[in-house]
């Protein structure tokens, strides 16, 4: 028992050693990650939100040694690059509520290198309390296959909807040309045309103006039942691989964006939050309907704009 206390708290690597594993060619090699500190908003609590805090990453992976020379060449390792990269990239993906759900993704992702075949994540907030609080978890190559699902998500056509649009006798039709595409769709809205409460507060102003959108996209799926609102990128993989149409109900993805991209709510916000999550899905086209692109916006995606009086899409 006491050894077994002792191995719960010891460094990744040595719970790695305690539970050595073997493939057909003996034992397999580990490389690792100490006490890598970044700062980062991430939580669950309030008290969270709006600040950074300090968090420690160790990470082990065990790896299949190579079978040939390494001639001293870096490309034929898995580089402790890869192990970085991993963390700083779902760092960026989005803000999270639990080191569990983080420590999960970290692992997924390494385990997409073929030579990974075990990864111990153990993520520690150093701020939070007199000592560190943290989660530590196994994942093996056995469930690479699920990690490669992650990254395999379709490119979705991206449609843009201004009230006209929504309002539109030709809803019905433009959904039906819509469902015959091979690609996913999502859905985009504006505000509502109704009056907006104003605030003071930017804070507030911005959840107020994002509800409204949110009521508009409501009233979306109201009209039709095929359009299916969905708040989460979770929801929206989900949605996108069961052939649903989706509409986007933004505020829960835009606030827990790291980088704040509703930096500004203006005229030109609805449009340019749709391209943001376009970015964000990697989505193939962008499809407006009953909007117009404002002069000097830019985007990347291949663009089409219809009025709102055409059935064809």
């Amino acid at each position: 028992m006491s050894q077994d206390i002792r191995l719960a708290f010891e460094h990744p690597i040595a719970r790695a050693r305690a539970t050595e594993r073997q493939d057909q060619n003996g034992p397999l090699d580990r490389i690792s990650l100490r006490d890598h500190v970044v700062e980062v908003e991430i939580g669950a609590f309030q008290a969270e939100r709006g600040t950074t805090q300090r968090i420690c990453f160790n990470v082990v992976v065990e790896v299949r040694p190579v079978a040939a020379p390494l001639d001293d060449d870096v490309d034929r390792i898995l580089s402790y690059d890869k192990v970085t990269e991993a963390i700083a990239f779902e760092l960026a993906a989005e803000r999270l509520n639990l080191l569990e759900t983080l420590a999960a993704r970290i692992a997924d992702r390494i385990l997409l290198e073929p030579q990974a075949e075990r990864v111990f994540v153990r993520i520690e907030k150093l701020d939070r309390g007199p000592g560190a609080l943290g989660v530590e978890i196994v994942r093996s190559a056995d469930e690479r296959s699920a990690a490669a699902v992650l990254q395999s998500a379709p490119r979705p056509h991206l449609v843009f909807l201004g009230n006209e649009a929504i309002a539109s006798p030709h809803l019905g039709a433009w959904l039906d040309q819509l469902e015959a595409r091979a690609e996913p769709v999502i859905l985009c809205v504006g505000p509502h045309d109704g009056p907006v409460p104003k605030a003071q507060n930017p804070l507030a102003q911005r959840r107020i103006d994002l509800l409204a959108m949110e009521q508009n996209a409501w009233t979306l799926a109201a009209r039709d039942k095929r359009c299916v609102v969905t708040a989460t990128r979770t929801e929206l993989d989900w949605a996108m691989k069961h052939g649903q149409i989706c509409v986007w109900a933004p505020s829960k993805m835009l606030l827990d964006a790291p980088q704040n991209p509703l930096a500004d709510l203006g005229t030109r916000a609805p449009l340019s939050l749709a391209l943001w999550l376009g970015g964000q899905m990697t989505a193939s086209d962008l499809l407006l309907i009953g909007a117009q692109m404002p002069k000097g916006a830019e985007t990347v995606l291949p663009l089409r704009q219809i009025a709102a009086t055409s059935a064809q899409i």
